[in-house]
């Protein structure tokens, strides 16, 4: 099936030369990726965690070249091309890390990491430990594969989120996996090494494995030290999966490709022992070499990336404190994803809901973060230009101000 919308009409030397703040929303709209084409309309989607930047030079080199060569044959083994490697030396040059590439599998994505891990170390009604508000894809893992879901709640210690260890204690009794989410989504927390090896020391006295998603560890900001879980010794990594992607930093979530390490070999056959590989779905060849041309190659646009969203988090945190001082936001340390306490506005509806129709503005309902306990709450991708995203804040500054009745 084709394709549908309207045919481009920029061509590829603009675009590759295009700035960050150079978007125009008639040609966003022309995505068929489900950021824009979701809701539709006029409404401005600041909800999934999809960027609106042009790609990096060295993935459209890629793309370009299998266009070119007509190449979308059957991709050779991950470990023959070396992504597992770099992988490793990605690890080992940002964050101090020694990753073994023998002990990494290659999947289409984390989500599928966490579900296969979920049904490789535990059993059907076994205890599985989530930290809300979370990745809705966690909440759902766990209830799918029949496994029954613990949570404790991060809570506010007004500077940020922080965990709640006597609550983790309290709950976590007989728990057999944890699953991190580090760097934190939806709070943008980038947790010290202070709070990670005193939940270390939780999972050993536990004796939890650790299935960690570090899919945004490359969109932490200066000023911030990310450790990856399995860095923080021996003991810890002999417990931990770690999973990531380039899909998140790069924007590349359609080429499926992710990786996963393990701690120790043990864990690693009884990962692949669960399902053929097969079975798991094929690898495609775009999304293992874009996958190595952005980890070898995009340095640079990435630090473009940060930059710009490092601006946008600062700014983003102005407009509320000055236009709407009830909302209670924190400045995000990673990600581009900024989460909103919007309970003192007593809205007649969830944020989500009234802003979608109140301001024509599409967030993440907070609800899908943990349940009834963060219906208050609200998401906000601010990965777009500063135009976009002042025109976003703008239309809900506009419809909180606006009487109740007035639409």
């Amino acid at each position: 099936m084709l394709l549908s919308g309207p045919e481009p009409t920029l061509d590829a030397e603009r675009l590759s030369s295009m700035s960050f703040e150079d978007l125009d929303t008639a040609r966003l709209r022309c995505r068929v990726s489900e950021k824009w084409r979701r809701h539709g309309g006029e409404i401005l989607p600041a909800w999934v965690a999809e960027m609106d930047f042009p790609l990096a030079e060295p993935i459209r080199d890629v793309l370009t070249a299998a266009v070119d060569n007509h190449d979308f044959g059957y991709p050779p083994w991950p470990h023959e091309m070396g992504l597992p490697r770099a992988f490793a030396e990605r690890m080992q040059a940002r964050y101090g890390w020694h990753a073994d590439p023998d002990r990494v599998e290659v999947l289409s994505d984390v989500v599928q990491g966490i579900t296969l891990g979920l049904l490789a170390y535990t059993a059907p009604g076994d205890a599985v430990l989530v930290q809300t508000p979370i990745y809705p894809p966690f909440l759902g893992s766990v209830r799918q594969t029949g496994r029954r879901l613990v949570t404790s709640a991060l809570i506010d210690g007004g500077g940020g989120f922080e965990i709640d260890f006597e609550h983790l204690r309290e709950v976590s009794q007989g728990a057999k996996v944890l699953l991190l989410c580090h760097p934190h989504n939806p709070t943008g927390r980038v947790f010290t090494r202070a709070e990670l090896g005193a939940l270390a020391e939780l999972a050993v006295e536990r004796d939890w494995l650790v299935l960690s998603d570090e899919i945004h560890a490359d969109l932490t900001f200066s000023g911030q030290s990310f450790v990856p879980f399995a860095a923080l010794g021996p003991e810890i990594a002999a417990r931990t999966v770690t999973l990531t992607s380039a899909s998140k930093a790069f924007n590349i979530a359609g080429l499926r490709c992710a990786v996963a390490h393990f701690g120790t070999r043990a864990l690693h056959e009884r990962f692949n022992a669960v399902l053929p590989p097969h079975v798991r779905g094929g690898l495609g060849i775009l999304g293992l070499y874009c996958t190595l041309a952005a980890w070898q190659s995009g340095g640079a646009w990435l630090e473009q990336v940060r930059s710009t969203l490092d601006g946008h988090r600062h700014w983003l945190l102005q407009q509320f404190k000055a236009r709407l001082p009830q909302a209670v936001v924190h400045l995000p340390e990673a990600t581009y994803l900024a989460w909103l306490d919007l309970r003192k506005l007593e809205l007649p509806t969830s944020p989500a809901a009234f802003f979608h129709e109140r301001a024509r503005v599409a967030l993440s309902d907070g609800a899908a973060f943990g349940g009834e306990d963060f219906r208050g709450y609200a998401r906000l991708n601010y990965a777009t230009s500063r135009a976009i995203l002042s025109e976003i804040l703008e239309r809900i500054f506009h419809a909180a101000e606006a009487p109740r009745g007035t639409p």
